[in-house]
């Protein structure tokens, strides 16, 4: 572990299993894939949305639409964040309206991010319903927001950081909780 990390929460392994399981549970949940779309948030959720997207063709035999989403120009903390924000590409390859939407994060902390994307997915077009996945909700929510699937809930304190870091973006897997 680093010098700040004070826990391991998931290794590589775990991480497998938990999107393994909760591609089981959207799939049960949807009643199949028909109509299947799913978005990430940027940063973090866009490589979990693309591995819950191939678990799910792997278990279903049937490729699911995938999309990023960036919720930037969506926050309430907007003007906090810095004076020039970095807008990204929002690329969704299909038309949502009438589909089943699942958002994709890594960690539902206060829920303002998940508000913001519900705000940005319904700019997008109207989807039959959106539903949200998260590897870990710690807690601590400041608005009526909760996951659809999580892979794990967490209690922290407001002094800690939970880190969700991907091969992708990291150079390797592992959730941690981290002193701030």
């Amino acid at each position: 572990m680093d010098t700040n990390e004070k826990a391991l929460i998931m290794d590589q392994d775990k991480l497998k299993r938990t999107l393994t399981r909760i591609s089981y549970e959207i799939i049960e949940q949807n009643k199949g894939i028909d109509d299947l779309v799913i978005i990430g948030i940027r940063t973090r959720g866009v490589p979990l949305a693309k591995r819950l997207a191939n678990k799910i063709e792997e278990i279903g035999g049937k490729e699911i639409p995938t999309g990023v989403l960036d919720i930037t120009l969506y926050r309430d903390d907007l003007t906090t964040l810095s004076e020039q924000p970095i807008l990204k590409k929002t690329e969704v390859p299909l038309d949502i309206k009438g589909k089943k939407v699942i958002l994709v994060d890594d960690v539902l902390f206060t829920g303002r991010t998940a508000r913001s994307a519900l705000d940005a997915v319904i700019d997008l077009g109207r989807p039959k319903h959106i539903q949200l996945a998260v590897i870990v909700d710690r807690g601590h929510r400041e608005l009526p927001i909760r996951a659809d699937y999580v892979g794990k809930n967490i209690p922290t304190s407001k002094k800690e950081l939970v880190s969700v870091k991907l091969t992708e973006l990291d150079g390797e897997d592992k959730v941690v909780i981290e002193e701030l």
